[in-house]
């Protein structure tokens, strides 16, 4: 199963950015992973949220395939302990997807479609963070639940493996 982070708008920060890069590469390690982030609309002060969000949607649904299991990271979405989302991911690697995609909407949140289209929604923190923060809780998030997960159904001989190589790629 693929996981993909589908997000709106580049990191600008470059220790923000620095960060990012060590952790996909500690995922790529665990699990085919995926990031693709849609630029940030251009000309904005013309819009008001709603329209924003209704194209930044369009852009988001385009994204999609409809085999595709969709899960938006919002601030309403259920708020796991990380036991509980490495669960969630466990959930989905034994339902036999094929792909399953983590959104993080733009500045206002997602339009009704997208929220229409998704399959669960799921909640990081009941804080307030910036979206370049969320990607960076994201990653970190995914690497937890993946060696939960792993360390959990792999033989004793294969978890000195993983937790050696985890060691050598921080």
């Amino acid at each position: 199963m693929t996981i993909k982070l589908l997000g709106i708008g580049k990191t600008d920060d470059k220790t923000l950015q620095n960060l990012t890069d060590v952790y996909v590469k500690r995922l790529q390690f665990y699990n085919k992973f995926e990031i693709e982030l849609i630029p940030d609309l251009k000309k904005v002060k013309n819009l008001n949220e709603n329209q924003q969000k209704q194209k930044e949607g369009e852009l988001i649904l385009n994204k999609i395939d409809p085999s595709d299991f969709v899960v938006l990271l919002d601030e309403n979405g259920k708020l796991l302990s990380s036991v509980g989302f490495s669960e969630f991911i466990q959930k989905r690697f034994n339902s036999g997807l094929k792909q399953v995609i983590f959104v993080i909407g733009g500045p206002y949140g997602f339009s009704e479609e997208v929220y229409n289209r998704a399959d669960s929604k799921v909640s990081l923190s009941k804080m307030t963070f910036s979206h370049q923060m969320v990607r960076l809780f994201f990653y970190r998030t995914i690497i937890s639940s993946l060696y939960y997960f792993k360390e959990r159904t792999l033989p004793s001989s294969l978890k000195n493996y993983y937790e050696t190589c985890i060691c050598y790629s921080q």
